[in-house]
Parts: C-alpha cells; sequence; structure tokens
C-alpha cells in the first residue's frame, strides 16, 4: 500500500487526540462556569466574559492557521492540524521538519515525495524535543518562577533586562535561518560572496513583517487602539505572506 501523510487512518487517529482535548476543555469551561455562578457572579457577566475571550480567540486563531497552511504542502494537513491545535509553534514545527529532511538529503519537501520512514522521522523530530517541556514543566517551574521572582524582588529592572535578553535570544536563533543563505560559500571559481538578490528575498519580507508591526505599534501608542494588540501579529504574518509574493517576482 502506497504511503500518504493524508490517510483517512491518520485523520481519524488525529480526530480522536483532537477530541480528547476539546472535550477537556468544554469540561472544565462548565465547571467553571457553575464555580461562577455558586460564588455570586451574575449570569450576564459570565456569557459577556465567554463572549468576549471567544472574540479575541480569533486574532490568534488566524495567526495558527496562517501557520497550519505554511506547513500543508510539507507534511500533509492532518500533522500539521494535530501539532498546531494541540502544543506547537510554526516558529519551531518547520524549522525542525525542513532539518529533519535535509538530514535525510531531501532537497525539496514535499508530503506527496515523503515515505512512511521518512514521515515518521520528521514527525518524530518535531515531537520528541518539545515533548521535554511538558516532562520538565511541573518539575522545575516551581523552581525557575520563584528564582525569578526573587531577582525581581530584588531589581525589577534587571528582571526586565533579562526576560527582555531571552525573548532576543530566543529571536536569534530562529533569524539564523533567514540569513543563512548570505555571505561567502565555496563557489567554482573559489569563495564566492551571494551577491544575488534572490538570497535576499527572506531578509526583505522579515523586513516587511517587522515594518507592519512597527505601524502597529505606532497606532497602539499613538491612538490607542488597545484592541490591536491582539491583530498585530496576524496582521504582520499575512501582510508580509502576501507582499512576499510581488516582493518575490519582481526579484525573479
Amino acid at each position: 500500500m502506497t504511503f500518504s501523510a493524508n490517510h483517512p487512518i491518520i485523520f481519524i487517529i488525529v480526530g480522536v487526540i483532537i477530541g480528547i482535548v476539546v472535550a477537556q476543555s468544554v469540561f472544565f469551561l462548565v465547571k467553571a462556569y457553575k464555580r461562577g455562578l455558586e460564588l455570586g457572579i451574575a449570569r450576564s457577566t459570565l456569557n459577556a466574559t465567554i463572549k468576549r475571550s471567544a472574540l479575541f480567540t480569533i486574532a490568534p486563531a488566524v495567526a495558527i492557521f496562517m501557520g497550519l497552511v505554511s506547513l500543508v504542502n510539507l507534511l500533509g494537513v492532518a500533522l500539521p492540524w494535530l501539532r498546531l491545535s494541540v502544543i506547537g509553534a510554526v516558529t519551531y514545527e518547520l524549522p525542525a521538519a525542513l532539518q529533519a529532511a535535509e538530514s535525510m538529503g531531501i532537497s525539496s519537501v514535499s508530503y506527496t515525495d515523503l515515505t512512511a520512514q521518512q514521515f515518521v522521522t520528521i514527525v518524530f523530530v518535531m515531537t520528541f524535543g518539545i515533548a521535554a517541556s511538558l516532562i520538565m514543566a511541573p518539575i522545575t517551574c516551581k523552581k525557575i518562577t520563584g528564582g525569578m521572582l526573587k531577582v525581581k524582588d530584588k531589581d525589577k529592572k534587571w528582571m526586565d533586562v533579562l526576560m527582555t535578553s531571552m525573548f532576543v535570544g530566543m529571536l536569534s536563533a530562529f533569524l539564523g535561518f533567514i540569513v543563512c543563505d548570505l555571505g561567502f560559500v565555496n563557489g567554482e571559481a573559489g569563495v564566492e560572496f551571494h551577491y544575488q538578490l534572490e538570497y535576499w528575498i527572506p531578509v526583505f519580507v522579515m523586513a516587511i513583517s517587522a515594518a507592519i508591526m512597527a505601524v502597529c505599534g505606532i497606532l497602539i501608542k499613538k491612538l490607542n487602539w488597545k484592541w490591536l494588540n491582539d491583530y498585530a501579529l496576524p496582521l504582520s504574518m499575512i501582510g508580509s505572506m502576501a507582499l512576499s509574493i510581488p516582493v518575490t517576482m519582481i526579484i525573479t
């Protein structure tokens, strides 16, 4: 039987897992609602809170959907659907999948060309590393949080610097994938520099995304558009992805 990343059996497995997660969410929602009534919170207040929470999940969902679209051509529909519905992030999933494919000598990744062994290897790379966080979180989270609170109590400014540095460090790790094709390489005539504009397309797209995010930040600060906080990320993603098409057409 020919392997397919979109085989119905894979969809059934994924559907069962996601169904369990949704059932858990509904269970705790009902329990929380009943507990709110027991505490004397008005039913109208609870309903309004649920509606506002549901509304503000639309923006993050758009960003997740865009990540799903970017992974579908590589891994089919079922696996990205599972990874981005339960636990995962496109900033981690896509580089992990590409690195796993490159380690197996696959230069152009497409789910239609993957064998069962290659698909399982990619799945293992995408899931095994991030699974460690689920195991370590309950063991180390209390100590780490306690240490961070101690630092905050001693020096709040240093705590802000520490958290910002950690965030910038995380971004720097992913930044390498954008600029890795730039620089000196071994060519036919010796060491050559990638000066061709096509190698700069990821950099241009990143700059566009940053510009859109900067505009959103200015609007939030100058016009006090607080609601834009939840939509800045999907807007920058969608805008940069849409503009990447004309940028690529112009350059190539």
